[in-house]
């Protein structure tokens, strides 16, 4: 009785020390000063806001995503899919979503958005690859205004990733499949652009004027000026003991580091990184138990 009571005990501490270790194994590996971040994997089908501690405060289900908000009443706005925009509250109820799939003519078509914004007037900005357009919705899914996209290399998956709208009525359009950022007037002529020369995946106007990008499977970040010349980069094996695969999300934090999302990079290298001016590297999160490896969305909530 005595030995099975030792060998019964032996057991329940090594299934605690296994739970412990499970337990330990499910938070996020955050290197440098922690951060609440909101973070959207297609692998593990999640969206889900990670606080410093790398607990999940907060999380849906997703099929495919490739944007995503925290908005400032603190709710979330992102897709479930290829086509349907969601605004979910902190406590997970939906209070508005769209369906660009099914709505203003779409029906039928091959449509698939991988960007969109809510506007200071409360419309949603919408961008959808396929019918290339962009298209501003009031809370009834009703167009309010659109332009037509020109797009060299049509393809429904590919001709847009992120987009956003400037201050001055502009749009910023990160077109993957022709490899290049163009900027719309607000009646959709291209006023400038720029030949990044790989898929590329985001482009974010500056205070400075300068445009950053997220280069795609170009395995960089770019900081370039109104003339298109380089003032800044972080390159594919640049930064000590990490190496950049698909750079999708690229952000200029307030502290004036640079937020960048390292997609399909591998279990071996961290997927959020933060850099200084000097490339420094300050803060990287890697959760490849939670997360997968098609990692794409992520923003820093402060």
């Amino acid at each position: 009785m005595r030995s099975f009571v030792i060998r019964l005990a032996v057991v329940c501490v090594m299934l605690c020390s296994t739970l412990a270790v499970r337990a330990a194994d499910h938070s996020s590996i955050q290197t440098g000063k922690p951060r609440k971040v909101l973070i959207g994997d297609y692998s593990a089908k999640v969206l889900a806001l990670v606080d410093e501690k790398g607990e999940f405060t907060w999380q849906q289900p997703i099929r495919d995503i490739h944007d995503a908000w925290r908005l400032a009443n603190e709710n979330i706005l992102f897709q479930k899919s290829w086509t349907e925009i969601v605004e979910v509250t902190p406590d997970g109820k939906t209070v508005w979503q769209y369906n660009a799939g099914k709505q203003n003519g779409n029906e039928g078509k091959r449509v698939e958005v991988h960007a969109f914004q809510r506007l200071a007037n409360g419309h949603t900005m919408i961008v959808e690859s396929g019918p290339a357009r962009i298209i501003e919705v009031d809370a009834d899914g009703k167009i309010h205004k659109q332009i037509a996209l020109k797009v060299e290399n049509p393809n429904p998956h590919t001709d847009t990733r992120l987009v956003r709208k400037l201050d001055n009525g502009h749009y910023l359009v990160a077109h993957e499949s022709d490899h290049a950022v163009k900027e719309y007037d607000a009646d959709g002529k291209i006023v400038w652009e720029y030949k990044v020369g790989s898929k590329v995946y985001s482009a974010l106007r500056l205070a400075n004027g300068n445009t950053l990008i997220g280069a795609g499977d170009g395995h960089k970040v770019l900081e370039v000026n109104k003339d298109g010349k380089t003032v800044w980069s972080v390159e594919e094996k640049e930064l000590p003991g990490i190496t950049l695969a698909w750079v999708t999300m690229v952000e200029r934090l307030p502290n004036g580091n640079t937020f960048i999302v390292n997609c399909h990079a591998g279990p071996d290298n961290p997927q959020l990184i933060e850099v200084t001016a000097e490339k420094k590297v300050i803060w990287t999160l890697k959760d490849f138990k939670r997360f997968g490896n098609s990692l794409p969305v992520a923003r820093v909530v402060e």
